[in-house]
């Protein structure tokens, strides 16, 4: 993988003029946005019909391993669809990954029994990290770069939005219809998004082949560092014994194998990519590892309704949309480095203020505007890192790197999530305050390590 390499400019053959929306961009633009959107919504529809699906299936026992699974092969997915778009071009691997995509909802939708879903969740998850992968090295390849922050912002508000309406739309359609059509829908949707981008597509087609292999030890050391996903997941969701010796084998094969599938570095916050990847891992670990408790403080503690609770995750989500949207925009009055830092900023002291609620003489309008500086947080740095990482990527890296970014994503989330869970779920017994204040602090601790990281993003 490429540390220092000068910025890339894409090689597509179209004039370097035009927006995002311009007639040589407009449908592979669209396309990919579509996709995007729809592997947002599902995941987020698919966590709220879940547990109708389980009591309707009597699956309650595999209700982890539905999410757990998912997880795991995306992990492994996204290796692969780094290596195969560096060797043969990302067309290849992004087709697949919808095909992948697309069957498992299938059989999830069709699924006559808890097990039969599994199967089709696992392979859904392969199919979303083949291509999401993909999507990034072909905005590297036929996008030139001064137009790569658009797309990005777009891909932003790609998972925004869902996060807004999915949810809700999950409920009624499980709710008045049936809960397979959370899985059914969605193909018929994505399957026209898949044919727009075809054309756009043919240029990402003449990709210059190399000579490799697609399971190489890279491969096997996903698939180690995936089956630990699956067990913090799974472990993070049990008690006793159990719980306590599948977080540490699962832990263990995180940190034995993922750091073997990042950048030389990246732990020491090494100049240029390495600290980009690393960013990518702690902006999201810090994000979503206080996301998760909000809500719950905010019921349990302050007695809101789950639907106020819900507001304020809406409200964090359009300060996101905002900040991508300006992030987008030509003319940006800072370096990258200089919005890196101050997005972590944004962070901790959204976690800091929402984490002030927990007195009740402090208004609940206090966290939910706090919260949106976490949204503003999260919109400003997650698009510049993608940027960053296609700008130090040779054209032959781009895979690798882009796979590298979002395994750092995935990885640091799931090991967060567990550790924090976990830790809540020992403290909260003997102090709600305390288990609180470590559910927060642990996210807040890690953005401030990403205010470091962001500031030797710069090679």
């Amino acid at each position: 993988m490429t540390t220092l390499a000068e910025p890339t400019t894409s090689p597509t053959s179209s004039p370097d003029t035009g927006g995002v929306l311009s007639p040589q961009y407009r449908a592979l633009t669209i396309g990919m946005v579509a996709l995007i959107t729809l592997v947002a919504f599902e995941s987020l529809a698919v966590a709220t019909a879940m547990p109708t699906v389980a009591q309707s299936l009597d699956g309650l026992r595999l209700y982890a391993l539905a999410f757990g699974g998912p997880l795991a092969s995306g992990v492994v997915a996204m290796v692969v669809s780094g290596t195969w778009s560096d060797l043969k071009g990302p067309a290849r691997p992004l087709w697949h990954g919808t095909a992948w995509f697309l069957g498992g909802l299938l059989i999830a939708g069709f699924a006559p029994t808890m097990e039969v879903l599994v199967v089709g969740r696992i392979i859904q998850g392969y199919g979303s990290g083949l291509l999401t992968v993909a999507l990034y090295v072909v905005v590297g390849q036929l996008y030139p770069a001064r137009l790569r922050p658009k797309i990005f912002a777009a891909f932003a508000t790609g998972w925004v939005v869902p996060s807004l309406v999915g949810p809700a739309i999950a409920g009624l359609i499980v709710e008045h219809t049936s809960w397979r059509f959370v899985f059914l829908a969605v193909p018929a949707l994505a399957i026209p998004a898949a044919l727009v981008m075809r054309p756009g597509l043919a240029q990402a087609g003449e990709h210059e082949v190399r000579a490799g292999k697609l399971w190489d030890k890279r491969a096997m050391w996903a698939v180690a560092a995936a089956v630990g996903v699956g067990l913090l997941h799974y472990g993070g969701q049990q008690r006793g014994v159990l719980q306590v010796v599948l977080l540490l084998v699962g832990l263990g094969g995180v940190i034995a194998f993922g750091p073997r599938l990042l950048p030389a570095g990246t732990f020491a916050f090494g100049r240029g990519l390495p600290s980009v990847v690393a960013l990518r891992g702690l902006v999201a670990a810090s994000g979503f590892g206080a996301e998760v408790f909000l809500p719950l403080m905010l019921t349990r503690e302050r007695g809101l309704s789950p639907a106020l609770a819900g507001l304020v995750l809406t409200v964090s989500a359009l300060s996101w949309s905002a900040a991508s949207w300006y992030r987008g925009r030509p003319n940006q009055p800072f370096s990258h480095s200089v919005f890196l830092q101050g997005g972590m900023v944004l962070i901790v002291l959204g976690i800091a203020t929402a984490t002030l609620t927990l007195d009740p003489h402090v208004p609940v309008l206090v966290g939910i505007l706090g919260w949106s500086l976490t949204g503003l947080g999260m919109g400003t740095v997650f698009p510049t890192l993608s940027v960053l990482t296609l700008e130090y990527s040779e054209r032959d890296e781009q895979g690798a790197n882009s796979s590298a970014a979002q395994l750092s994503d995935s990885l640091s989330t799931a090991t967060v999530l567990a550790i924090g869970g976990s830790l809540f779920a020992a403290i909260e017994p003997h102090s709600d305050l305390t288990a609180y204040l470590v559910a927060f602090g642990f996210p807040a601790l890690l953005a401030l390590l990403g205010v470091q990281a962001g500031r030797r993003t710069t090679p």
